[in-house]
This record gives structure tokens, sequence and C-alpha cells, in this order.
């Protein structure tokens, strides 16, 4: 009697981080595709991140149809670039989580899955903020972060791949964009940052996303 676990792993086994992030593509492609919806795609998103055995992993893909590669290419025939894998349209739509971070001597963050709305405002005083984008959703393909820091810092973090205008107004402080040899993908966020710093200093970052692993098992986090 023959052995085919090489070809069908049983449902039982456990499932690794590699496993979970094959399916979470195929997802993300399936949602560009026009075949799920984002409220489908957040669902089995979540579910995917959370399984531990192939047999939990295999009902959130078993109704589409099998891919070859790891990555899809982008709407214009080229492939993905490295380090980048995000499906825009996947992730734009929506109505945002909040709209306001405001720190006072203290401090705020907003990162994992929530979503950006058009318009999104920090303020810093005698404190600091970071907002991450890299796992998150966005109202609209262009969004407006108005960040005002006085005696304090803001630090925002955007995925490879991505857009991003700085215009904000420095006293005795300053707006800070770090250089990235990553160029915008066709169709990806585009991300304006301005306002104003004094005695205090707005900086954006360019990461890629975390690893499963990285984010606590893998479960996605949700800022209210």
């Amino acid at each position: 009697m023959s052995d085919d676990r090489s070809e069908r792993p049983l449902p039982e086994l456990r499932a690794s981080d590699a496993d979970r992030d094959r399916v979470v593509e195929r997802l993300r492609d399936a949602v560009a595709e026009g075949r799920l919806d984002m409220e489908e795609f957040e669902e089995r998103l979540e579910a995917a991140y959370t399984s531990r055995t192939y047999g939990e992993l295999e009902p959130l893909t078993r109704d589409l149809p099998a891919v070859p590669g790891a990555v899809a290419p982008l709407a214009t025939g080229q492939p993905a670039p490295a380090g980048s894998g995000v499906a825009w349209p996947a992730r734009i739509g929506g109505s945002g989580t909040s709209a306001t971070a405001v720190a006072v001597m203290s401090g705020f963050q907003r990162k994992g899955h929530w979503t950006v709305p058009a318009h999104f405002n920090a303020v810093a005083f005698w404190g600091g903020g970071e907002l991450d984008l890299r796992e998150a959703n966005f109202a609209q393909r262009e969004v407006v972060i108005t960040c005002v820091a006085v005696m304090g810092g803001i630090q925002i973090i955007v995925p490879p791949g991505v857009e991003v205008d700085v215009r904000g107004i420095g006293v005795m402080g300053a707006f800070d964009q770090r250089p990235s040899s990553e160029r915008a993908e066709p169709g990806a966020l585009r991300v304006v940052v301005n306002g104003f710093a004094f005695w205090g200093g707005v900086e954006v970052k360019v990461k890629p996303p975390k690893t499963p692993k990285q984010a606590r098992g893998g479960r996605p986090r949700k800022e209210l």
C-alpha cells in the first residue's frame, strides 16, 4: 500500500507559516480576480492566520481554482517587486476604523488590521505616536495624514510599493522621509503626509510587512 503523504498532507498534520502564507496569497489573488468580496476575504484571512492544521487550511481555498506559482502577476503583466506581494485592490475600500489619534504626555499606536480613512489626524504633544500601515486597509486609494507634533514625535510606517508625498512644515523640527529604492506599484496606495512640527518630528519609513511568526503567532491584531 503506497504512502501518498508527500502529495496530499494528512489533515491532522500541523501547518507551517509558509503553508499559511500560501493560502493568504491565494485569497488575496481571489479578491483581485473578483472571486471573493471583502467580507469573505477578511473572514478567511483571519481563519488562515489562526489555522493550526492542514485540515483547517484546506477548506479556505477549496472553492477557488488552483494558481501555479507562489505570487500572482500584477495587472501590468510584470512580476511583483521583491518584498512586496501586496494585492492592493483587495485592501482599498470600506469605512475608516478611526480618524484621529492624540497623545498628550503619552503615546498612541495604530497597527495591525485596521482601516485608514481618507483623512486621518494625528497629534503628539510632549508624547509620541506610531501609525503602521503595513497590514492596514484603506478607505480610498489616496489617504491624507495630517500630523501635528509639538515637542513630540510621530512615526508612519508604510509597506514597499506605496507612493508617499510629504508636505509638512517644521519649525525647529522636521518632516523626514527616509529614501527607499522601491518604486510605486501600479494601482498602489498614495499617502500624503502634511501638517506642522514644532520642536518635534514626523518620520516616514518603508518596511516590509511582518511575517505571521512576527505577528504574535500569526493572529492579525486589530486596532479600534
